[in-house]
Parts: structure tokens; C-alpha cells; sequence
């Protein structure tokens, strides 16, 4: 009897959960998935590939460029953890950004993962917390002196060691890695600005600094947190082992760094960031503990380094495979020159681009933003929902579940940019006349610098340096890909080639 009490209780349960799983699975509109592992299987299979496939799955729902899927198939997970919004709509993308931004907080799932490496700096906060930064952040970065700043960290760093690097490697035949060279000018330009201390990472050695491999480690040992269940990575930094191991590790080396920078700008202020936020006070009127100060200079670095650097690679991949494109990137950078330093094209090579001179060049510009339309270098972002929802093109989104919006499919469809949106053309960026950078009228159909009231402070000066660094580059190489090597994406929160920008340096002889 007994038995037969537990085989028919075994088959209601199972029938209950089968009935329950089918309501669920015809409601979503992504990926097809299981019981019990959802879409899981599916994107583990894609998990080097991941942007590409949340593109082709958007693409698949038409004009909706919405789908819903659930990670874990179970009874309340699937409602709240293992549920995902997934979204390229711009009037949903305006309406987590802008319209609820406090409906879409990062939430507690990302502030957890992030917090050792980012503390409850502007990258990784919510709330009052966020906002006084923001609001400091925002005085500083409108000031002409950040700029001033900016601009002589940059243009020294090109002239005293990016060229001298580049002329070697021309002069040999050597091939260079690309996006290393590119990663280490912006990590010791982000550097200087934020704490006044250069790591000097881009010198013709090459050398291998400690704290900046220290801090590669612990953002990636950071992201396979997100990237995984809670519990996985939760048990490893207990026990001590594996990721979490490395990340302690990592991360010990990286405060004692910071920790030596927030000392010598106490007994040394300067005119970097972290000096003029030892100035400002918190939610409570309190000046900022040294801890604080710590997180929020790593968030500065953190967003600095890598978004330049690799939308720069990207965009010397881009123009090199286009040869019209760079013949006018150059024609415009040599008439600038022209005018601000005459005929004599010695002149144009003695001294990189400074902002001024970069801020005329519009074509650049525009090449430069359809580089981040096509390869966003953050090109997904998580937000939390607080309360359910109903997103404009009518998707219910519930409490406690994940919206993603995803940056790098939104310039790959069709019904946002048009037919030719997978084609490399600067031109759709200017005026009828060509002679002024026009962002889209719809400014949520490129959301690379973020929008709404998180919209990338540093958005300005990113693309001077970005402008000044092409500009230094072009003007004196011409450059072609190694023979042989793949330019693919890494899997990461920031769109890094996988095997590097391995390249050859040719000197360019101007007309």
C-alpha cells in the first residue's frame, strides 16, 4: 500500500511540474529550453560565441527584438533568479535607462559578485551611494583642467613610448600584439589621471607590472562570479580554492598598491581624481575612508582602460580592411595639420594631435562611433527588476528577475539600423554636408557610452584620446594582420580580442 501511495505521489509531483513547465515554456520566446536546466544546455554550447547568439536569438523574434528565457526551471527560481529579459529594443532600452531608472538598479546579484574588487565605488553602487559620486564625479569631469590633464598624460605617452615601440617594431619587421600595446597606454594614462602614479606598463621591455596583472586576474576571476551560480563561487572563496583563491591573491596585491597611492596623495595632493575626491564628503558629510577611496579610484581604472583600448582595436581591424575609409581618416587628418601647423609634414610627426586638434576631426569621430555600434566594448549590460514591469512593446517583466540589454545586438538589426547594418560605413554618422557628426536622433539606438543618468561622464575625453591615439598611429602606418592570425571576441564583459591585434607596421609615405 505504502508503495502505491509513493508511485502515485511520485507521478502527481511529476505531472504537477510537467503541467507547470509547459504554462511556462509556451510563454517564452527565446531559446527552447528544458525542464529543470532551462536554456542552460544552449548557452554553455555558445558560450564562446555568446553576443553572436543573443543577436541571432533577438533577430529570430522579428521586430519584436525582445525574447524571454529562463535559466532554471523550477518553482520560484524560474520567477525571479532564473528568469532573463532579454531586450535591443531602443524604447525599452529608454525605459530601463531613463524612464524606471529606479525600477533597474544593478542589484544585489552583480553589487554582491562585484563588491571585493569594486567595493561600492560608482560601477558597482546603487542608490545615494552612486549618486554623490556621480554628482562629484560629474564637477570634476566638466572642468577644463581634467582635460588639460588628460591631454598631457596622452599625447606624453604617445610621443615618449608608443612611438618609440612602433618605429622598432617598423624598422625590424616585427610584428606587434596591438591590443596589448593599446591596453597598456590606456592603463597607464587611467592611472595617472586617477591617482597621479604611472605604472609605466607600455615601455619598449614590455614589463610585466604587478599590479596591473594582478588587476587583469581579479576582473576576470570577478566575472566568472556573474557567469555562474552563486553557491559555486561562494563555496570556492570559503574553502579557498580555484578563481576565488586566485582573486584573494590578485586582490591583495591590488590594495597594497592602492593603499601606497592613497598614502602618497594624502602627504602629496595633486590635480588627479583621487585627490579631489579626498576633498568631498559622503551620504553622511564624512570625508571618504581610505577603503572607499581605494574602490573608487579602481572603478575609475576599471572604466578608463579597458573601453578605449578596446574600441581602438577594434577600429584599427575595421579600417584596415577598408582602404577608402583610412584614405579619408588620413586626408582629414592631414588637412587639420595643414591648417595648425603648415605644409612642412616634419612638423605634422614631431608632436602627436593635441585635443584641439583632435576635436576637429569629425570623420575620425564618426568612424569611431560605428566601430562601438558594431562592437560595443561593453556589449551587454544586467540590471535587477524591483518591481514588475511592463516594458513599452508590452513584455511583463517580474520582481526579482534579470533584464539584458543587450548593446552589441542593437547595431546588428535590420529594423533599428537598416539593411546595410552590418556594414563598416562612418558616413551614416554625419551630416547631409559631411561636414558635422550627427548622433542618431533616437539616442537609444547606440547606448555605448551607457544613457540616461548613468550616460559615461568620461564619454568626451574618450574619444580624444581614442581620436589622438588613431590620428598618432595612421598618420605614420600603414598596418596589415599577421598571415594566419584569428581576430575573434573573447568571452568577456568587455569585447577583447581573443588572440590579440597581431599586426605589422609599415611607414606611410603622405601624398
Amino acid at each position: 500500500m505504502e508503495t502505491l501511495l509513493l508511485f502515485f505521489g511520485i507521478v502527481s509531483a511529476v505531472s504537477a511540474y510537467a503541467f507547470w513547465f509547459y504554462l511556462l515554456a509556451r510563454r517564452l520566446t527565446g531559446p527552447k529550453v528544458w525542464p529543470i536546466v532551462g536554456s542552460l544546455p544552449f548557452l554553455f554550447m555558445n558560450r564562446q560565441r555568446i553576443h553572436d547568439w543573443i543577436a541571432s536569438n533577438l533577430r529570430a523574434t522579428g521586430g519584436a527584438c525582445t525574447y524571454q528565457t529562463c535559466t532554471l526551471c523550477l518553482p520560484f527560481l524560474a520567477r525571479k533568479q532564473g528568469f532573463f529579459t532579454v531586450t535591443c529594443h531602443p524604447k525599452n532600452i529608454e525605459h530601463i535607462l531613463r524612464t524606471r531608472f529606479d525600477n533597474y538598479p544593478k542589484g544585489p546579484q552583480w553589487q554582491e559578485a562585484f563588491h571585493d574588487l569594486l567595493g561600492e565605488g560608482i560601477f558597482n553602487s546603487d542608490g545615494e551611494t552612486w549618486l554623490i559620486q556621480r554628482k562629484t564625479a560629474a564637477l570634476e569631469f566638466t572642468t577644463r583642467t581634467l582635460r588639460q590633464a588628460m591631454a598631457r598624460w596622452v599625447n606624453r605617452t604617445i610621443k615618449n613610448r608608443l612611438w618609440c615601440i612602433l618605429d622598432k617594431a617598423a624598422k625590424e619587421n616585427r610584428a606587434v600584439d596591438l591590443q596589448d600595446l593599446l591596453l597598456r597606454l590606456t592603463f597607464d594614462n587611467i592611472c595617472g589621471l586617477t591617482f597621479g602614479k604611472d605604472p609605466e606598463t607600455l615601455s619598449p621591455e614590455l614589463p610585466e607590472n604587478r599590479f596591473a596583472v594582478a588587476f587583469d586576474t581579479a576582473t576576470e576571476a570577478t566575472l566568472y562570479r556573474f557567469l555562474y551560480p552563486s553557491f559555486q563561487w561562494r563555496l570556492g572563496k570559503f574553502l579557498e580554492i580555484g578563481t576565488e583563491k586566485t582573486l584573494k591573491q590578485s586582490l591583495e596585491i591590488v590594495d597594497n598598491y592602492m593603499n601606497d597611492a592613497v598614502a602618497a596623495r594624502k602627504e602629496n595632493p595633486s590635480d588627479d581624481l583621487l585627490s579631489r575626491f579626498m576633498k568631498k564628503r559622503d551620504v553622511n558629510g564624512d570625508l571618504f575612508p581610505t577603503s572607499v577611496l581605494q574602490r573608487i579610484a579602481l572603478n575609475f581604472v576599471l572604466a578608463g582602460r579597458d573601453t578605449s583600448s578596446v574600441a581602438l582595436s577594434w577600429f584599427f581591424w575595421l579600417v584596415m580592411n577598408q582602404p577608402e575609409i583610412e584614405k579619408k581618416i588620413i586626408s582629414e587628418i592631414s588637412s587639420v595639420l595643414r591648417e595648425t601647423r603648415g605644409d612642412n609634414k616634419q612638423k605634422w610627426h614631431e608632436e602627436p594631435l593635441d585635443f584641439d586638434e583632435a576635436d576637429r576631426l569629425v570623420y575620425l569621430k564618426a568612424a569611431l562611433a560605428e566601430t562601438l555600434r558594431l562592437y560595443p566594448s561593453a556589449p551587454e549590460d544586467f540590471k535587477y527588476v524591483i518591481q514588475d514591469d511592463v516594458l513599452p512593446d508590452g513584455t511583463f517583466v517580474p520582481t526579482g528577475s534579470t533584464v539584458t540589454y543587450s548593446i552589441y545586438s542593437v547595431g546588428r538589426m535590420k529594423t533599428i539600423w537598416g539593411e546595410d547594418c552590418m556594414e563598416f560605413k562612418p558616413e551614416r554618422w554625419l551630416s547631409p554636408e559631411g561636414d558635422k557628426f550627427e548622433a542618431p536622433k533616437d539616442g537609444y539606438m547606440f547606448v555605448a557610452f551607457n544613457a540616461g543618468p548613468r550616460t559615461c561622464l568620461g564619454k568626451d575625453l574618450a574619444y580624444l584620446q581614442m581620436k589622438s591615439v588613431a590620428s598618432a598611429v595612421l598618420l605614420r602606418y600603414r598596418l596589415s594582420l599577421v598571415p594566419g592570425h584569428r581576430v575573434e571576441q573573447k568571452m568577456s564583459l568587455t569585447l577583447f580580442m581573443k588572440n590579440g591585434l597581431r599586426v605589422y607596421m609599415h611607414p606611410r609615405a603622405l601624398a
